[in-house]
């Protein structure tokens, strides 16, 4: 039986197919186009600067006395509590007076002696110069009993000096207020024995008030004594107006910062240690025109930063390094890098690549919801139309 003559043909179809299946397989895949991405820009624009720098400060008196007692001895009673108010004159604290009264009557006899020994001298003084005028006696024993009774009188009036002396150092172990104001500070307490001069009460005393607080090195140039500042409480919505009194010549040895203080209004002041927050003027840009972008838009590119820029003509975008300056609440201030009119990427900066194809993103607007009257209207009117008329039966 003959063999049908199209096998030949088909083997050989076959054989082409299959040569282009193992061609095909080694073949590598074209690479999938990049995705065009939809991002949202902004024009670049100026805009005020609204950022002002504060600063954390503390109410302090503006004189401050620690006291102490001006002879030593141990204290029996200390009458001043911490946050008690005194007044000038008012006891604060009492030593064992007991050494100082003996030797204040020791003095006072010595007084009583010198007086004796004064008066027996002005009476033989007295007696001698009666003979003297009668000549019994010469002029030279005369001059001797004078100066004994100059010796007398020098005696009487030291022992004197020194019975005041004593009863100074009597009165001395009570220490009182020398002014009126606030105990800060107990420095003492009673059974310690302390030494003259040692401190034992701190007394803020009363009139204005300074607020204390540091500045940083490169913003104290700009502040001036006499400038205002703006004090906030910490406590309490209310803003207070102080000038600036002082400004430290020298930095603190720890914080590397400036201390400065500025004087308020005693009656207007808060409570001593009060919290406060202070804003000086002279380091306000309030109104300042300058460039501010989100911190969206911001990413970091080597060592510095950079945003992306939309090229509107080939709509990609490309790299530009930009130098922030500061910080307006939540957007960054830009010192350098772009211009007015400019667009940038302020979202979705970490997925793009350099002149990647992008789309402007645009939001959608929702369809305004049918108000509930033409709803109404809606359902109402096929209820109105009238029924269709019977088609008669025929």
């Amino acid at each position: 039986m003959p063999k049908p003559l199209f096998q030949p043909r088909l083997h050989a179809g076959l054989a082409v197919l299959g040569a282009a299946a193992v061609l095909a397989a080694c073949s590598k895949p074209a690479p999938p186009e990049e995705p065009i991405r939809a991002v949202k820009v902004l024009t670049v624009g100026a805009d005020s600067l609204n950022a002002s720098y504060e600063f954390a400060g503390e109410v302090r008196p503006r004189v401050e006395s620690r006291l102490g007692f001006r002879v030593a001895g141990k204290i029996v009673r200390r009458q001043a509590e911490l946050g008690q108010r005194v007044k000038a004159g008012q006891v604060l604290a009492q030593l064992d007076a007991q050494d100082y009264k003996l030797a204040a009557d020791a003095a006072r006899a010595q007084v009583a002696a010198a007086q004796t020994n004064r008066d027996l001298a002005a009476a033989d003084f007295k007696r001698f110069a009666a003979l003297k005028d009668q000549n019994f006696i010469s002029g030279a024993e005369l001059e001797r009993r004078e100066t004994t009774l100059k010796a007398a009188q020098a005696q009487l009036e030291q022992a004197q000096a020194q019975l005041a002396a004593q009863g100074n150092q009597a009165g001395y172990a009570t220490l009182v207020a020398d002014v009126s104001g606030v105990v800060t500070a107990i420095e003492a307490e009673p059974g310690q024995v302390v030494t003259a001069g040692t401190p034992v009460v701190r007394i803020a005393q009363d009139g204005p008030r300074d607020v204390v607080f540091s500045v940083p090195e490169d913003k104290v140039a700009a502040i001036r004594p006499g400038s205002e500042v703006d004090v906030r409480v910490w406590a309490a919505s209310q803003t207070l107006v102080g000038k600036v009194r002082e400004i430290a010549a020298s930095a603190d040895p720890v914080t590397r910062t400036f201390p400065v203080k500025v004087s308020l209004d005693g009656k207007d002041a808060p409570a001593l240690g009060a919290t406060v927050y202070v804003a000086p003027r002279a380091l306000a840009h309030a109104g300042v025109q300058v460039i501010k972008l989100p911190t969206s838009a911001l990413r970091q590119e080597g060592q510095g930063t950079a945003v992306w820029v939309l090229d509107k003509t080939s709509m990609t975008v490309r790299s530009q390094p930009v130098q922030i300056a500061t910080a307006d609440g939540n957007q960054a201030v830009v010192a350098a890098g772009l211009q007015p009119g400019m667009q940038v990427v302020a979202a979705g900066v970490h997925v793009l690549q350099p002149g990647q194809k992008v789309t402007v993103y645009q939001e959608k607007v929702p369809a305004a919801p049918a108000s509930p009257a033409q709803a109404a209207t809606k359902n109402v009117a096929p209820a109105m139309q009238p029924a269709a008329a019977a088609t008669p039966a025929k």
